[in-house]
């Protein structure tokens, strides 16, 4: 695997390649994440259910993050490093910046952050200074409380297009990339058609550019593994192989399936 760049993910969405996401958040799995050819590494705000102990991902802060993204950074050279802005670090244009400039002097290559139309004028500034930005829609973890839970979005007609408005509004104002959180597969669908950017699906059907899963949920360590995950230890006898599994079924799209996705 050569160095993955974005542009390197824009030429696979434009061939119908897709291309497998993870989430990382120490330099040890970050290289066994790499030496199983998976493209990109996601350091999520999620390290605060999965290795903190939290009930969501709110807790998370950004001196966190930044930490948990050098980690990551020392112990790979070929993924793209995507870093998550958590909960309360981007309320501000000034915030935002300044916090996703932590982020990537970290070592991420690109920042993620949580909300439709009313992150566009965050997400303009950063593509114009030189940050790349990956948008986040449908279920947004931050916006638990909001939602009342970790609830599948855009079930309704209204709701279905606001979050395809949303999308496109975001890729219009400059991000490159999309995350599509736990909506019906046939919005996933309709929205990758509809977007020249790749699309990172979770629990969002097969039919997304890419997919992405909480590392500890594909390794079957979390004691509650959600409905999109699939355990991919169970049939590998060591983490490297589960990886290498997972990567591959990804691009060959055998995963995920129907009884992944959401109707």
């Amino acid at each position: 695997m050569t160095n993955v760049t974005i542009t390197t993910l824009q030429e696979h969405k434009a061939a119908g390649e897709k291309f497998a996401v993870i989430t990382a958040y120490d330099a040890t799995f970050a290289g066994l994440i790499e030496d199983a050819g998976i493209e990109v590494i996601l350091v999520g705000d999620s390290l605060g259910m999965v290795l903190q102990g939290h009930d969501s991902t709110l807790p998370t802060t950004i001196d966190e993050m930044i930490y948990h993204t050098h980690c990551v950074n020392r112990g790979c050279k070929k993924p793209l490093v995507i870093g998550d802005l958590p909960f309360g670090s981007y309320n501000t244009l000034q915030e935002t910046m300044t916090n996703a400039a932590a982020l990537m002097r970290a070592g991420a290559n690109m920042v993620k952050l949580e909300g439709g139309e009313w992150l566009t004028e965050s997400i303009s500034a950063m593509t114009e200074r030189g940050i790349p930005v990956c948008a986040h829609l449908g279920l947004t973890p931050q916006s638990v409380n909001s939602l009342g839970g970790f609830k599948v979005q855009g079930r309704e007609s209204e709701q279905a297009t606001v979050i395809l408005d949303d999308a496109k509004r975001v890729e219009a104002a400059g991000a490159s990339m999309l995350v599509l959180e736990c909506v019906p597969s046939s919005l996933a669908a309709a929205i990758s058609s509809a977007l020249t950017i790749p699309v990172i699906g979770i629990g969002a059907g097969v039919h997304t550019d890419a997919q992405v899963l909480v590392l500890h949920d594909m390794l079957g360590l979390s004691p509650r593994l959600p409905k999109f995950v699939r355990n991919f230890m169970i049939d590998n006898p060591d983490v490297q192989n589960a990886l290498k599994a997972y990567n591959a079924a990804v691009k060959a799209g055998e995963f995920p399936t129907l009884a992944h996705s959401f109707n």
